[in-house]
């Protein structure tokens, strides 16, 4: 049953696009609706429960905890509580009508280890359970039914048993085909686990958050070759994290490449296929350099920043000794054609002639290499200074009815209404959808600034995220980080971590489909009526379970 209701407890059985608020019943699970995965790609549905009243625990003593019992598939079924966070600003108030919810509180989202498959409830209050299933072994493939059994610690009854099938397709889907990057911010974790930064204990918890990006398809990181000159206030600075030693005298500059080879070697240990290098200039205009600091006189001197201009000759003289040989390590030790390089971030068309100034400063430099940058304005665009751009999904339609094939697309704080987006107050189908729209358009990467994100605002201070979800109450919750760091440098996924993973597992399927039938074929299937568009698509989560099932039945035939 997907609903039981008893006198004194209610469970709802959900599938993953629903969102468990505390004071609300959720909208449940259909399993008219098949569902198969393949090898390696998690299943995911919810235990939604809510506990007796004031006065039925007052009759009963005590609540008690609830004990959740896999009874059948368990050795491929992971259990996680759905814990509520507080979100201070959800959403601007210009907000369309496609929130779950605006105001300020108390949402779900992150997805907490059970401790022991314990679980305490709170009274009169909706709760939830995390269940994944994954599978990664050809000889398992087939039909399972996976059932869990929830019963109270306190009298050992049993309150609930429910089964989903589920069929593993015994192959794996090939490869994300597109560029899939949220930008990894290492300052954050240095300054949330207190430790210095590229110290032994920092590069553990750098891989540990490496390797949960992979779960996500996340295939591309941003690489502090310098700290990125990104959120960052003017005049001010953020923790450093510089990969590449700098060593200045009145003969030039040498460098040490050790710490980026190491963490070139941690991408390729963990199926990162790219890397961007930190931008060359600031972010809002390009008219500043980065925080570069170096090593001089027997002390270490941050050399550029915000007091030193663009087109400075002692920046110009800095990069001529630098990107030869940056980019010399890079085709050696990983592959040219697998590096982006970015000049400034968001430069927008009143700042046209600073950007291409600065652009001007190391073009040279970077002849044949891939430089992308993000930006919304068709004109800057047009005028060619940016020729692979990432483009606002809010400002995308230009550059399609153009017919320009070379770009990718970003969401940020700004791309708040009308769009896919994956705030905390936005349902979750808004966060799938992406998939979908990445593949009908024929997009060539997706760029997100925050993977984790864990500053406030301009990096004016660090922030718990386990407190602040909204960048110090500015953004809307959610748009700063997909990762929670867990205990003992452990990252917790969020929901929205775990919806967007479906959705890049959602492209992967559609491409492995159109490999034998067709773009055209798939493009049908997933949009019959030829209305999805970037600011149009389908909120019923059913759609994109029935539509993926669809898709598998293509491809297995």
């Amino acid at each position: 049953m997907l609903a039981e209701e008893r006198e004194d407890w209610t469970f709802v059985l959900c599938d993953s696009l629903e969102k468990v608020f505390a004071d609300e019943r959720p909208r449940p699970m259909s399993l008219d609706i098949p569902y198969s995965v393949f090898l390696e790609e998690k299943a995911s549905w919810q235990i939604a429960l809510r506990p007796p009243t004031v006065e039925d625990v007052l009759e009963h003593e005590r609540l008690g905890d609830l004990r959740f019992t896999v009874t059948q598939g368990g050795e491929y079924v992971t259990l996680r509580t759905v814990e509520l966070v507080p979100c201070s600003m959800t959403a601007y108030a210009d907000a369309d009508a496609g929130y779950l919810r605006t105001a300020p509180g108390m949402y779900p989202d992150l997805l907490r280890p059970m401790a022991g498959d314990v679980l305490k409830p709170i009274v009169a209050q909706w709760q939830a359970v995390w269940v994944d299933f994954l599978v990664r072994d050809a000889a398992q493939g087939g039909e399972h039914l996976v059932t869990v059994e929830v019963a109270s610690t306190t009298t050992g009854r049993t309150l609930f048993s429910e089964s989903v099938p589920i069929t593993v397709i015994p192959k794996t889907l090939p490869p994300l085909s597109i560029v899939n990057t949220h930008w990894f911010h290492c300052d954050g974790l240095s300054n949330y686990y207190n430790v210095e930064v590229f110290s032994e204990d920092h590069w553990v918890i750098i891989e540990k958050f490496i390797a949960k990006a992979r779960e996500a398809d996340i295939n591309s990181l941003l690489t502090p070759t310098w700290t990125p000159p990104l959120d960052t206030a003017v005049g001010g600075t953020r923790l450093p994290t510089q990969l590449i030693e700098v060593w200045g005298d009145e003969s030039g500059y040498r460098f040490d490449f050790s710490k980026l080879l190491r963490w070139l070697e941690l991408c390729k240990r963990h199926g990162i296929r790219y890397v961007e290098v930190a931008h060359f200039f600031t972010q809002w205009g390009a008219e500043f350099t980065p925080a570069i600091y170096v090593h001089r006189g027997g002390e270490l001197r941050r050399e550029f920043g915000w007091d030193v201009r663009a087109t400075d000759p002692r920046y110009r003289t800095f990069l001529e000794a630098l990107v030869p040989q940056l980019r010399a390590v890079l085709t050696e030790y990983w592959d040219s054609d697998r590096v982006f390089y970015h000049i400034s971030d968001e430069p927008v068309a009143a700042t046209l002639e600073s950007y291409r100034r600065a652009k001007e400063v190391v073009a040279d430099l970077l002849d044949g290499a891939q430089i992308v940058d993000a930006l919304s304005d068709y004109e800057f665009y047009e005028s060619g200074v940016v020729p692979f751009p990432a483009v606002a999904t809010d400002a995308v339609q230009p550059f399609i009815d153009n017919g320009v094939e070379n770009y990718w697309v970003y969401y940020c704080v700004g791309q708040n209404r009308d769009v896919a987006n994956r705030f905390i107050g936005l349902p979750s189908s808004r966060n799938r959808v992406l998939g979908w729209q990445l593949f009908a358009f024929h997009v060539g990467g997706f760029l997100q600034w925050g993977y984790n994100f864990y500053n406030s605002q301009l990096s004016i201070r660090p922030i718990d995220p386990f407190l602040d979800t909204s960048v110090g109450g500015v953004f809307p919750a959610g748009d700063s980080f997909l990762v929670y760091p867990g205990t003992d440098g452990e990252p917790y996924e969020s929901i929205r971590f775990r919806v967007f993973a479906q959705a890049m597992a959602d492209h992967r399927a559609m491409s492995l489909a159109a490999e034998s039938v067709g773009f055209s074929a798939v493009l049908r299937l997933i949009d019959p009526d030829g209305t999805l568009a970037f600011d149009r698509f389908e909120y019923d989560p059913d759609h994109y379970r029935r539509t993926r099932e669809a898709i598998n039945r293509l491809i297995v035939g």
